[in-house]
């Protein structure tokens, strides 16, 4: 029997005759975290599904999050209590089952800047925290602890002495957010969905008032499919309001708010535990100083956003924002020089009374928007399977009885069966292979179980068993297996999410281009023309990116992160308001 979980240009090929043919169940708009976990929760009930993604998987918001896995102490403090429990649940369940080999335990440090009743009101927070989260089912991790000044110091040398009067150190969850999103496409397609990217959905067909079917354009071929559905579910995060647009109608509505994240090198920033980072309070949110492998992810922002859509820009002043706070408590202040890459994403806030964005609401909705088309918007990444099990309750409402109900909470994601078997053989697997114990590791935390898909690629070709040229971390054979099981049609695929060259480098993944680019041409069958195209393109996209960071404000970096041009070819479906 195949692996329906291997997506790779061939399998993309039959989906397009497929969608073409054939009536859907549902189709769902959308390849972020909650289009492919409305995906996944469709096909585990048996439901025939098909996934349409402009882009790539991933390619919006579902790869530019501060990839946490958390409840959100912020909401508590907003008593949003049920937002905060529902979250910790869906923490426990990823750690513990649906995706341990993606998801793993992360510290912060809490500074405390008052003596007295500080520690006492955080404490209670972090303490109702922790209760919420052994209440709610699973949970592996530590209760918090109070540190005094000296051991918040000794954990964490790089905080400045008269930063803090101490500390209270809890436990949350991290995750790369577009490796995950992948994990649950896969899954999705190895219970029988079709997943489609590179496939815009420009309009709807109609039998009277109902929505009947999509009309979706190849950003590949420019070849135009009408695809029929039973009912059709857009999830399209920021692009909401634009897809409810093409049916006439908008229930929901989405405002889009920007934040930025910085990446540093690990080494400027000295905290003795590789597991511990920082979070800090602002006078709008918090602040977090993530540890990322051998970086710091540093982040965020939240501030409104009103232009392109598909690639909003980091300003100067963003930039200069977050260095600003988080100098406020290092011994050692960062700068522009340590930076090594910036990342800007959206979320999709549901509209509501306040001009503030992080004010909106982080809960989610689902809405009829058209008869046949339903409407699912709003949430936080660690909810997206929440999200997708309600919206799918509603589509099947319309599909009539005899479905069954969402069964996601007990199907773990692709890789993770069998991981802590995996993992406990690591050594043995760097022993049988000649492979460094680190590189196994790494292997590990990105493939999980199914690592050996990527040991029989080294076995075959010894060769990809090396670093990619300019990268001290990833290996040839993840380029390779990119393309052959990860549905990666383009360049900047790989180096943008299904690897992190972009943002984990100095030189932002142009140095790695042209080597990756050349493995890359061998599975998807480029010549020399498109190779070339391809690093050309990657090269200009971070060349407008460096240039739209210098800009002084929104507008003018969004004019400079338009000087490089989309591989895909989409047509415009409008920006945000």
């Amino acid at each position: 029997m195949s692996d329906r979980s291997q997506l790779d240009s061939r399998q993309r090929a039959s989906a397009l005759a497929r969608v073409s043919s054939e009536l859907f169940d549902v189709v769902v708009i959308g390849g972020g975290v909650t289009g492919a976990g409305c995906a996944l929760d469709a096909a585990s009930r048996g439901l025939s599904v098909a996934l349409l993604e402009q882009r790539d998987l991933a390619a919006g918001t579902s790869s530019r999050s501060t990839k946490l896995i958390h409840g959100g102490l912020r909401y508590l403090e907003q008593r949003n209590f049920g937002l905060v429990f529902e979250a910790l649940r869906e923490r426990g369940l990823m750690l513990d089952r649906l995706a341990p080999h993606l998801v793993r335990p992360v510290s912060f440090l809490y500074p405390l800047t008052h003596r007295g009743w500080e520690r006492g009101y955080v404490g209670a927070g972090i303490g109702l925290y922790d209760l919420f989260a052994q209440s709610s089912g699973a949970n592996p991790l530590p209760r918090h602890r109070h540190l005094t000044r000296r051991g918040a110091l000794r954990l964490a040398p790089a905080l400045r002495r008269d930063a803090l009067v101490g500390a209270v150190r809890y436990w949350d969850a991290q995750v790369d957010d577009a490796r995950h999103t992948l994990a649950v496409a896969r899954t999705a397609a190895s219970h029988g969905a079709v997943i489609l990217t590179s496939m815009q959905a420009v309009g709807f067909t109609r039998e009277g008032d109902r929505v009947v079917g999509v009309e979706a354009r190849c950003a590949e071929s420019g070849v135009t499919a009408h695809i029929r559905a039973r009912q059709i579910l857009n999830a399209t995060a920021t692009w909401t309001d634009q897809v409810q647009a093409l049916a006439g109608r908008g229930t929901i509505k989405v405002r889009a708010s920007k934040g930025i994240h910085l990446v540093v090198p690990r080494d400027r920033v000295h905290v003795a535990d590789r597991q511990t980072g920082l979070i800090l309070r602002t006078q709008t949110s918090v602040l977090f100083v993530i540890p990322w492998g051998k970086h710091w992810i540093i982040g965020t922002t939240d501030t409104d956003w009103h232009l392109d859509l598909a690639h909003p820009a980091a300003s100067r002043s963003d930039i200069d924002y977050l260095l600003g706070q988080v100098n406020t408590v290092l011994r050692h202040p960062l700068n522009a020089a340590d930076i090594e890459g910036v990342y800007a994403g959206l979320r999709p806030l549901l509209e509501g009374e306040s001009d503030a964005t992080s004010e909106l609401s982080r809960e989610h909705a689902v809405s009829q928007t058209v008869p046949g088309l339903v409407t699912v918007a709003g949430g936080k990444y660690t909810t997206y399977r929440v999200m997708a099990a309600d919206a799918i309750d509603a589509v099947t409402r319309s599909l009539g009885g005899g479905i069954a109900p969402s069964c996601t909470e007990r199907v773990p994601l692709w890789g993770a069966e069998g991981w802590e078997a995996a993992w406990n053989r690591r050594s043995r697997l760097a022993s049988e292979t000649g492979l460094a114990p680190e590189v196994i590791e790494h292997l590990l935390g990105r493939y999980g179980a199914r690592i050996g898909d990527l040991l029989d690629l080294i076995a075959d070709r010894p060769e990809l068993g090396r670093t990619l040229a300019s990268s001290d971390t990833y290996l040839a054979a993840e380029v390779v297996y990119a393309a052959t099981h990860e549905l990666a049609l383009h360049l900047d695929d790989v180096l943008t999410r299904r690897t992190r060259l972009s943002i984990d480098t100095f030189h932002r993944g142009v140095d790695s281009a042209p080597a990756a680019a050349a493995l890359l041409a061998e599975v998807l069958g480029w010549d020399d023309a498109t190779t070339e195209d391809e690093v050309q393109a990657y090269c200009a996209r971070v060349q407008a990116e460096r240039h739209s960071q210098t800009e002084p404000d929104d507008l003018l970096a969004d004019a400079a992160r338009h000087a490089a041009a989309d591989r895909r070819r989409l047509r415009d479906l409008g920006s945000a308001r």
